[in-house]
């Protein structure tokens, strides 16, 4: 039996206090303004992809998965080469969210189905939802057991299905769909589903709801950051929710991630609009015969970008790829760097931007 007598959802008692009201306000509008800077970049694919592989580093690394943005913009997802195994998981990672999101996006629901589908991606495994007793959460440091998630298989079957029912189904609750978002979370992370891959595979399906309820148009609101900075906190709201029953806290938690997750990205997203500009200008004046757009979007959306890549994107020979590159080199908008045997080409700016970043657009 589970330490904590998990209810079912909907909740039975009101949660939208008057400092959750008074949030929300925040939260919603920080949202609105991410939504409308994000519809100003245009090509999705940019930003889906350069900040997508800064989620995925952020969220495994509050599983102790570290790497670096070298190993990340040098790996190959394509070609499934990856510069360590820590790279591996990031881009497992971002591919669930991607592949997640294209679903969502079509069929407007989540499912038990398409969450282990989401673990599956992340872990390289079809093990689906626990099946064997003796899954504890505990304290890194002390060895202690803080939780015991359901133990029996039957029960998390029925408790993942509930949880389904309230996430698709909007005529069980009136609640906002940041709060409903909120206890999704908690209630995923405290079912503990899978053998591996939990923290991270509720973390996506927070930005998959959103997606869902039209409050995100692209997948681009990374809480992992927040969680991170503040990872003492959350867990010990998580456990402190359990034992008290009381949601206020442990929503504010959510909904202040929401909002300056939302401030740090709008940020960042204008701060990659501004370089994109500029290399826009610089090109056009510098080299106006090789300028089009492509050619922006394929250095915006692979920081380190390579003859391949070229080729693939703006349908040009290898001899004119490399022709590229090297004019670029000579008006300092891309570095040279070779790593193993390949010639990575590095969009010096925007990595140097991305890097900085944390520190540029620091949380309150």
């Amino acid at each position: 039996m589970s330490q904590y007598p998990l209810p079912l959802l909907p909740l039975q008692h009101e949660v939208e206090s008057k400092a959750v009201l008074k949030k929300l306000a925040l939260a919603h509008k920080a949202l609105a303004e991410l939504n409308g800077v994000a519809e100003t970049i245009p090509n999705e694919v940019i930003i889906l992809n350069t900040l997508s592989l800064q989620e995925a580093k952020d969220s495994s690394a509050i599983e102790n998965i570290i790497t670096t943005h070298d190993e990340l913009f040098s790996s190959d997802n394509i070609a499934q080469q990856f510069a360590s195994s820590a790279a591996k998981e990031v881009y497992n990672y971002a591919s669930a969210l991607k592949e997640g999101f294209i679903v969502v996006r079509q069929k407007q629901i989540i499912t038990c189905n398409h969450i282990i589908e989401i673990q599956s991606v992340l872990e390289e495994t079809k093990s689906g939802f626990r099946k064997l007793p003796g899954t504890a959460l505990k304290n890194g440091e002390t060895g202690e057991t803080v939780y015991t998630p359901p133990q029996n298989h039957d029960e998390i079957v029925n408790l993942m299905s509930n949880l389904e029912t309230f996430i698709n189904d909007d005529t069980l609750t009136d609640i906002d769909a940041l709060v409903k978002m909120a206890i999704i979370h908690h209630q995923f992370e405290s079912i503990h589903p899978f053998y591996d891959g939990n923290g991270r595979t509720g973390r996506i399906i927070n930005i998959l709801y959103l997606v869902k309820e039209n409050l995100l148009h692209l997948p681009i609101l990374y809480l992992s950051r927040y969680i991170n900075q503040n990872k003492g906190n959350y867990y010990h709201l998580l456990q402190e929710t359990r034992i008290t029953h009381n949601w206020e806290p442990w929503i504010l938690f959510m909904l202040e991630a929401i909002e300056q997750t939302s401030i740090q990205t709008t940020g960042i997203i204008r701060g990659i609009k501004i370089l994109m500009m500029d290399y826009k200008q610089k090109i056009r004046t510098n080299l106006p015969k090789m300028y089009s757009q492509d050619l922006i979007n394929n250095l915006f959306k692979h920081p380190y970008t390579k003859i391949d890549f070229l080729v693939q994107d703006l349908d040009i020979t290898r001899q004119t790829a490399s022709k590229y590159l090297d004019q670029l080199i000579d008006i300092q908008l891309v570095t040279l760097h070779k790593i193993g045997k390949e010639n990575f080409y590095i969009n010096t700016a925007l990595y140097d931007f991305l890097h900085n970043a944390p520190q540029q657009f620091k949380f309150k």
